[in-house]
């Protein structure tokens, strides 16, 4: 089974992916993850975020997991929570809007859900990623609201308007990018998170996995 989880930035895609995925056994597959890991290496090495032939290298170069807690590992060492940076989340966007880094990516996350179920969350998981995925789902959220969550997960109280520019930038970035650009597929289950606590969200994703399963059946 996959289930595929698209929305922009802080929309709650990790937090409820990663529950669906322990409610149903199946292996939680954070796509964002391994690009901003491409992004902290990029940066780690000097090299700049702009040049595409040097992050496509080190995206196809880089070894990416992730261990039993769902936390990616880069060349074999500890990812977060290096990866969550503001320097990276600044950079993110334009490393994984090249061609060349996301021709990198894809088989490497397809290659995971080989192995067996998988609850994959992103930007381009229901599109590009899992076309064929048997659910799919596509979670928004108000940027203001997107802008609370961050500023508390990032412990920066005072910078939610700072962090809503920033998210409005992302988004705007993400969904007008040429290469797997942020939309919703067809098809795929849009759900508003704006009101809705992470528990509301998961067993509405739930719900909706279940009864479709027992129509299919």
């Amino acid at each position: 089974m996959i289930i595929a989880i698209d929305g922009p930035a802080a929309s709650g895609k990790s937090t409820v992916a990663r529950a669906v995925a322990e409610r149903l056994g199946l292996t939680f597959l954070d796509t964002g993850a391994m690009y901003r890991a491409v992004t902290w290496k990029v940066q780690r090495m000097g090299l700049d975020p702009t040049d595409q032939g040097a992050c496509a290298r080190v995206a196809h170069d880089v070894d990416l997991r992730f261990d039993e807690s769902g936390a990616i590992q880069i060349d074999g060492a500890p990812g977060e929570p290096a990866i969550r940076s503001p320097e990276v989340t600044r950079a993110v966007s334009l490393v994984s809007a090249h061609p060349g880094v996301r021709r990198a990516i894809v088989p490497k996350q397809r290659a995971i859900a080989a192995v067996g179920g998988v609850v994959a969350e992103g930007r381009d998981t229901t599109t590009v990623v899992f076309p064929n995925a048997g659910h799919k789902f596509f979670l928004i959220a108000d940027s203001r609201e997107r802008a609370r969550r961050r500023a508390v997960q990032e412990g920066r109280p005072g910078a939610e308007a700072e962090i809503q520019r920033e998210l409005e930038e992302r988004d705007h970035l993400d969904s007008t990018r040429a290469v797997s650009p942020l939309v919703q597929a067809p098809g795929s289950a849009r759900i508003d998170t704006t009101d809705l606590t992470s528990d509301q969200v998961v067993a509405e994703i739930l719900a909706r996995v279940g009864a479709e399963d027992a129509r299919r059946r």
